[in-house]
């Protein structure tokens, strides 16, 4: 069986100076907020580009602390794409404001910039951009329009560790950046985890704060905070692999480029990218009319596969306010992606057999 994702051989890689730090740490005895987490956000922080990380417990609250960071509220509304996993959605309503969901581009899968200033209101407070797939948002006219409206803009970087734009990498785009390292990330931790990266002096240290309890000092505590921290484990793990990112990425897109060179089958819709750069292929989503036919027929065959997503946010029931709005793209794209199996540990043959088998797909 060719896996969807093989955590195991992607982790067993760096078993030796994981090992090593975790036994620095037991053995200091120091599990929260100590050298290991300082460390990879110092090292985060320079591979980004940005002058602040702060790590936080995963990519949901690395959003939500943005949100809440900026102090938005109540009634404030913020610009999301249709199409996004729920995470980014719920991170805006978790703060009591208000998502404005705007359709992706067809090509890219991202949110499609020329449909957005449509959407701004008096009540608009921030556009949140979404680097789905491992692609990063073309991201000119959108800073252009949040210079035009005073607004932020938030990067979801969950997806696109190590990706650039016009030479900058994603997470240094905007004014502040969510990323996860949920383990099936490029850069992925043992557990769960996340950061924000920014450039913001102020908005760095209020999140820092907010994500400890609110607290500046221990037992001082000058906002009403949470509980959100990048444990000591979680950070040295993530600090081993981050120098291999960069390879690890290079692998993704020699398989992508694979994929996209062979596979000859007129069923099946090929992701495109704009810039070879600007994509680390998180995921290598195709779309077919024929979604569940060819899903079965690659398992069948000894192929894992996976959808991101099959129900779009709006048809979600956590989301019933938003059922009525009208986004055929988002929807067509949800009916119909297939995620192929990518990453850094697969194997040519593997590759070549999950083509081979697309390509005598009837």
């Amino acid at each position: 069986m060719i896996k969807f994702l093989d955590l195991y051989k992607i982790n067993e890689r760096f078993r030796k100076e994981i090992d090593l730090r975790i036994k620095n740490i037991l053995d200091k005895g120091w599990y929260l907020l100590g050298d290991e987490d300082k460390k990879f956000e110092e090292n985060f922080a320079k591979y980004i580009g940005a002058k602040h990380c702060i790590g936080c417990a995963n990519g949901l609250d690395a959003l939500n602390l943005i949100i809440r960071g900026y102090g938005f509220r109540t009634g404030d509304e913020i610009i999301v794409p249709a199409n996004t996993y729920i995470a980014s959605i719920l991170a805006i309503s978790e703060n009591g404001c208000t998502p404005v969901l705007v359709e992706p581009d067809i090509n890219t899968y991202n949110i499609n910039p020329d449909l957005i200033e449509e959407k701004i209101t008096e009540k608009t407070k921030a556009i949140m951009v979404v680097h789905l797939y491992g692609q990063a948002v073309q991201m000119n006219k959108i800073l252009e329009i949040a210079k035009k409206y005073d607004l932020k803009v938030i990067e979801d970087s969950a997806q696109a560790h190590g990706a650039y734009y016009n030479g900058k990498r994603t997470g240094n785009l905007g004014n502040a950046s969510g990323f996860s390292f949920y383990p099936g990330k490029n850069l992925g931790c043992m557990g769960d985890g996340g950061c924000v990266t920014t450039n913001d002096d102020e908005l760095a240290a209020k999140i820092r704060a907010i994500a400890n309890y609110g607290s500046d000092r221990k037992y001082h505590h000058i906002y009403k905070g949470v509980n959100s921290r990048l444990d000591e484990i979680q950070a040295a793990i993530l600090d081993v692999k981050l120098p291999y990112l960069d390879k690890d990425n290079l692998r993704r897109r020699e398989i992508s480029k694979y994929y996209r060179e062979n596979i000859k089958n007129d069923k099946i819709i090929l992701p495109k990218t704009y810039d070879e750069n600007a994509h680390v292929w998180h995921v290598f989503v195709v779309r077919t009319e024929n979604r569940d036919e060819l899903q079965k027929y690659l398992e069948n065959n000894g192929v894992q596969t996976n959808i991101h997503y099959p129900t779009p946010p709006h048809k979600q029931g956590a989301y019933k306010e938003l059922e009525k709005l009208n986004l055929p793209v988002s929807e067509e794209l949800h009916k119909t992606v297939i995620s192929l199996p990518i990453s850094p540990v697969m194997e040519d043959n593997e590759v070549k057999k999950v083509v081979n088998l697309l390509n005598d797909w009837k």
